[in-house]
């Protein structure tokens, strides 16, 4: 179940940085709702999952595979160029959570 959590708390942070883009500077009222709406949902459930486990392997999981995701959605979506270093970065961000969630999410 904390597993099921914290992919909620990253869907949430993704969709949250994802309408901050659309929100431009925060002058269009219904992509900022949706980001300020998103980001308090991820803190919500990242704060739930933060009591059964690790705050280190958490916030690396959350953050990493959401930086990760935004990167592709960047690159896949949005015309953001895609670099082989680009690719090999996220490639390594994806390495370190699971390198991290290998080393056990107590």
């Amino acid at each position: 179940m904390v597993y099921l959590t914290l992919a909620g708390a990253i869907l949430s942070e993704i969709l949250a940085t994802t309408a901050m883009k659309y929100s431009e500077g925060f002058s269009k009222l219904w992509p900022s709702l949706g980001t300020v709406a998103g980001y308090l949902i991820a803190f919500a459930l990242l704060s739930q999952t933060l009591k059964s486990m690790s705050v280190g392997t958490a916030y690396a999981i959350w953050s990493g595979a959401g930086t990760a995701v935004i990167a592709v959605i960047g690159m896949v979506f949005l015309g953001e160029t895609a670099s082989a270093l680009k690719i090999l970065g996220v490639l390594l961000v994806i390495a370190g959570v699971v390198t991290l969630n290998l080393g056990g999410a107590h």
